[in-house]
């Protein structure tokens, strides 16, 4: 099994945490795309999205974050020869999809230098129209990587975008600091793949420096976040 992934996409986080609670061994394949290495030829071919991670199991090939972590959940039943009732519950299900429903991007992208954005975002553009002259069978679908580069940068400059991103993370974050006062994890009494999801959400709040705000104000969540840093997984 080969993981296509690198370690500060949120997504590949999820999903190389999922193989981890699970023990399932894969071969980790670093594609970074701060360096366009996600827009190499190569790699472009089987996932014209570029977006990371990509699960690889022989011919079988995954894209949705949900759908690997899924896909991850079964291998690992058939292998302890369990039943149904070893994969996640509605509720579980239900976490994940609301946890994934929040695009971390221009969150995360509004609070990197802007120096050092533009920056990366223009060494990205010129790969991307490299790769178009280098592999003109794939100019159309490059083309529509440079459109969502530009558009991205312009959405960077619209404050109402910003903060509907922020306003999305706030409101998970209180449904999630209502559901820790009942429960110790988020499904429940047992750890499950929805705080699989959550764990690397709450890992880049602290990678950006605003634990304080979103994760410290919330005394369930800075309780259970000390809690899910214990954890052999991480």
């Amino acid at each position: 099994m080969q993981l296509y992934h690198h370690p500060y996409s949120l997504d590949s986080q999820k999903v190389r945490l999922a193989l981890e609670e699970k023990g399932i061994d894969y071969t980790s394949n670093h594609v970074n795309p701060i360096t366009g290495r996600n827009m190499d030829a190569s790699f472009f071919r089987i996932n014209q999205s570029a977006r990371l991670p990509v699960f690889q199991n022989g011919s079988h090939i995954i894209f949705n974050t949900i759908e690997i972590i899924q896909y991850i959940e079964r291998i690992a039943v058939v292998s302890l020869g369990g039943d149904d009732t070893f994969f996640s519950s509605r509720e579980v299900v239900e976490w994940m999809h609301k946890i994934q429903a929040w695009n971390p991007k221009y969150f995360t992208l509004s609070h990197v230098p802007e120096k050092y954005r533009i920056s990366v975002s223009k060494f990205n553009r010129q790969v991307i129209i490299a790769r178009m002259s280098e592999s003109p069978e794939l100019a159309s679908a490059y083309h529509c990587k440079l459109k969502d580069a530009y558009e991205t940068e312009d959405k960077l400059k619209n404050p109402p975008v910003l903060k509907r991103s922020k306003e999305h993370l706030v409101r998970l974050l209180d449904e999630v600091e209502t559901k820790l006062k009942e429960t110790a994890f988020l499904a429940g009494d047992e750890f499950s793949m929805a705080d699989v999801m959550l764990i690397p959400v709450l890992s880049r709040l602290v990678l950006l420096n605003v634990e304080e705000e979103y994760i410290s104000s919330r005394p369930n969540i800075a309780e259970y976040w000390v809690l899910m840093q214990q954890r052999p997984s991480l």
